[in-house]
């Protein structure tokens, strides 16, 4: 799983680097490759018969593809926009995100120490986006909405998962990332037209389709069956650290004083739910 979140974390720094892909181009190419990827993938993991599996017919399993297409479309979009930081903090909401929506829709209840993790992030997110917009900083707003799109779609996505498992129906994710880079490239193909990317921009583009994001949602979901869900989600905020240790290592993009100190209030309240959740299942 460490591993999973150091491969999902190469994506602002290899998209600094790119020369003349923008945009919804970037977000094209890696749904494309990620989509190559997994019609190999699923076949070689799960045998020939996998597509015929799949409940195609399933309306939880369109809205989920739906979601994750939502997901892939916005987080490129938003690295093109903001700084690294701002967007891997933003989708850091994603795990208080999800408990507020799966309150609202099936009435799960929050224990108050996740409550107070949503104002703790609530805080550093205001902390950070604030000071930013105060000092002038280019794209911060629109940035930060774009990015919001992705925790926001990923709360939807686990709330139909576990609303499908209540009636029945278990949902393969892999398959749903398989129809969510479908969605993501038949509604950028459009709007990154004319290509602009060079064959350097491909290649990377690729990379971030196959490494930084089919292999390890196959991975993830392996790992997912043996860890617990708080470890998985304790594991997870590593991406936040690697990407934007990464993104100042690789791409000089050192991040403010500000985002660092509002980005911790974040990922420690988060850190903090998690393991007092798993202190409570023990």
């Amino acid at each position: 799983m460490v591993i999973v979140t150091l491969m999902w974390s190469i994506a602002g720094v290899v998209t600094r680097h790119l020369e003349h892909a923008r945009s919804f181009e970037v977000t094209f190419w890696r749904s494309f490759f990620t989509m190559v990827a997994l019609l190999v993938i699923l076949p070689v993991w799960q045998g020939a018969g996998v597509f015929r599996r799949i409940h195609w017919r399933s309306p939880y399993f369109w809205l989920s593809g739906l979601c994750w297409g939502v997901m892939f479309t916005a987080f490129m979009v938003a690295l093109t926009i903001t700084t690294v930081a701002n967007v891997l903090i933003t989708l850091a909401l994603g795990p208080l995100l999800t408990a507020l929506i799966t309150r609202i829709f099936i009435g799960h209840r929050l224990p108050r120490r996740t409550w107070v993790a949503i104002v703790v992030a609530g805080i550093g997110i205001g902390w950070m986006y604030g000071s930013q917009v105060s000092l002038g900083a280019q794209g911060v707003l629109l940035g930060s909405l774009v990015a919001l799109c992705v925790p926001i779609a990923g709360a939807v996505q686990w709330t139909v998962t576990q609303r499908s498992q209540t009636s029945g129906e278990k949902l393969d994710l892999v398959p749903c990332v398989l129809v969510g880079a479908m969605i993501s490239s038949a509604v950028t193909l459009p709007l990154a037209l004319p290509f602009s990317a060079t064959a350097n921009d491909i290649g990377l583009l690729a990379l971030l389709g196959v490494v930084q994001l089919a292999i390890p949602c196959v991975l993830s979901v392996i790992c997912a069956r043996v860890l617990q869900a708080p470890e998985v989600s304790l594991l997870g905020l590593l991406e936040i650290i690697f990407g934007i240790a990464l993104a100042w290592l690789g791409a000089g993009e050192k991040p403010e004083v500000n985002v660092l100190a509002g980005g911790a209030l974040v990922v420690g309240a988060l850190a903090l739910n998690q393991l007092a959740g798993w202190h409570e299942q023990a």
